[in-house]
């Protein structure tokens, strides 16, 4: 579960004096206890669960991402380094993620397998594609590919 992975590594990085991993699982922490704050709002007492987490997390290496090109674009490369680092942080705790060849394949056998004819089927094909990858796939990718596909 990935809630124990985080404890974990939270108690590895301080052993270890690495600060940057000890600030980075804070703020994936924090981030988790807002999520499962707002899920009891909602009637879900234990919290989100790991499909919901790895989303967490793939949110916060795009966000992490932005933020090196925005530090690059200004000059600010020590500031895109810190984003870099905390960024391979949180990908400690998701899966690979599928790239090319692969990630084309899975996108073609979800559009066969639901039998998606034009792009007013594209959103079926990506609200599968989320629930069945989370965290393992870049979505903005992924909509290219099966526009690509299906125009």
């Amino acid at each position: 579960m990935l809630r124990e992975q985080l404890k974990s590594a939270l108690k590895d990085a301080m052993l270890a004096k690495d600060q940057r991993a000890v600030a980075t699982v804070r703020l994936i922490i924090a981030a988790l206890k807002d999520r499962d704050i707002a899920a009891r709002e909602k009637g879900n007492l234990d919290g989100i669960d790991d499909t919901e987490i790895l989303a967490m997390l793939g949110t916060m290496v795009k966000q992490r991402q932005e933020s090196i090109r925005l530090y690059e674009e200004g000059g600010r490369c020590e500031l895109a380094t810190q984003e870099q680092e905390e960024i391979d942080v949180i990908r400690r705790f998701m899966p690979s993620q599928l790239e090319g060849k692969e990630l084309e394949t899975t996108i073609d056998s979800t559009i066969k397998e639901i039998g998606a004819a034009d792009l007013k089927d594209m959103g079926r094909i990506m609200s599968t594609l989320k629930q069945r990858y989370p965290g393992r796939m870049d979505f903005s990718k992924a909509s290219g590919i099966v526009r690509q596909q299906l125009v």
